[in-house]
């Protein structure tokens, strides 16, 4: 479950820079020249480190064994499709 913070103030500079206030980026351990990844999620802007977007979509697929090519398996299903709209 993730936590709530204590608030920060910050202000978009002229070339919508945002400046992450010391406190949060001691508390997230953000280092100096990390690139994170932003987006917009419900009228608010979400930024993430990329290592904690791809453990997300790890823990999310955890449960497809490693021998099992979802590349492969949607490749084989489109094929299945393209024959079944030819012999129509």
């Amino acid at each position: 479950m993730a936590t709530i913070g204590r608030p920060a103030s910050v202000r978009i500079g002229a070339q919508g820079r945002i400046v992450i206030p010391a406190n949060l980026r001691k508390e997230l351990g953000i280092q100096p020249g990390e690139r994170l990844v932003a987006r917009a999620e419900d009228g608010r802007l979400v930024l993430e480190r990329r290592d904690a977007i791809v453990a997300q979509l790890q823990a999310l697929f955890a449960h497809i064994p490693a021998d099992v090519s979802l590349a492969d398996e949607l490749i084989a299903e489109r094929r299945a499709e393209a024959r079944r709209e030819l012999a129509e």
